[in-house]
């Protein structure tokens, strides 16, 4: 039997979707949440001193994306054929794109700073990303709610880990694109990912 270990610090961060995957394939993994004054005398037992990081079968795996795209191969949330996991790749791509544009308000330090570029985002950059997104659901999605033939995918568990962020902004952004906000209730309709999200721990982020 495959044994599964996935190792990062107790926030959800990008060790969130790796645990929303395992959530929704009703997999058990050992979840290994280190506090931050923990995490050094940690560091060198990862291959690139960083994390997240799956241990597989006794192997270690870095990197949240190589981490996430086997785990959604394994459990077949990847799509149903090659051309599926292609389109749910343009998916994550596409998220990809927004949070580039939205991680420089979350690394900013100066307040004054941090809310001008919250400002410019909201207003400025984060409705062409959620047009984006909103466009590819309805064209890969099969006419349902899921980004890509209308089954479950870790496209969809992405968009949701990601959404929460944004929303933490501004709670009504996804107001104005009904498929977007019909694709995380739907999500959250799961009944694995609807238990997990009910008992995960409360963090900050």
């Amino acid at each position: 039997m495959s044994t599964y270990k996935l190792y990062y610090f107790n926030v959800r961060g990008r060790g969130e979707v790796a645990r929303l995957i395992f959530a929704a394939a009703d997999q058990k993994y050992e979840d290994i949440r280190y506090e931050r004054e923990e995490w050094v005398s940690h560091k060198s037992e990862m291959p690139l001193g960083q994390m997240p990081v799956l241990e597989y079968n006794g192997v270690k795996l870095p990197q949240s994306a190589a981490i996430n795209r086997f785990l959604a191969n394994q459990f077949h949330l990847a799509g149903k054929d090659n051309f599926d996991q292609a389109k749910v790749d343009a998916v994550v791509d596409t998220i990809n794109d927004m949070i580039s544009k939205y991680r420089p308000i979350r690394m900013e330090q100066d307040e004054a700073k941090q809310k001008e570029l919250t400002k410019t985002f909201l207003a400025d950059e984060l409705p062409k990303h959620l047009q984006n997104l909103e466009g590819l659901g309805k064209l890969y999605g099969s006419g349902g709610s899921f980004f890509v033939g209308n089954n479950l995918t870790w496209a969809d568990l992405y968009f949701y880990d990601i959404a929460q962020h944004i929303l933490e902004l501004d709670e009504n952004i996804f107001n104005n694109y009904p498929w977007l906000k019909e694709n995380r209730q739907q999500v959250e309709k799961q009944p694995k990912i609807a238990e997990y999200l009910k008992n995960r721990p409360k963090t900050s982020h």
